[in-house]
């Protein structure tokens, strides 16, 4: 979630940048772009909380699920700007590693906290 922030704080520096989020967008309203964007950035947040307390199953299943969703939202929306790139790239490491993680986790692991 903070290296999605940082890539978006980085565009806003590139003149036009904005010119070319909202011409990529099409017809789609950049209210709704400003929103599913904010709900991806959430779900990363929330994923903290939820991975303390949901059973390890769901828990597992919600992380997996999660993190291909945002590697596809990061790659969906992406920009070729070489610090967009390098962050999603990453950012996608590290998604990766937590499918990994979650993968791999077997019912008999408990949370240490």
């Amino acid at each position: 979630m903070i290296n999605m922030l940082k890539a978006d704080v980085l565009s806003l520096y590139i003149p036009n940048s904005t010119d070319e989020v909202l011409k990529a967008a099409g017809d789609i309203p950049i209210t709704l772009l400003m929103l599913i964007g904010s709900v991806m950035m959430e779900t990363s947040i929330l994923m903290i909380v939820l991975s303390y307390v949901l059973e390890r199953k769901l828990n597992r299943r919600l992380n997996i699920i999660v993190a291909v969703l945002t590697i596809i939202f990061i790659w969906g929306g992406m920009s070729t700007y070489p610090h967009y790139l390098f962050i999603a790239t990453v950012e996608t490491v590290c998604l990766l590693f937590i499918i990994r993680v979650a993968w791999k986790w077997s019912e008999s692991e408990i949370l240490v906290t």
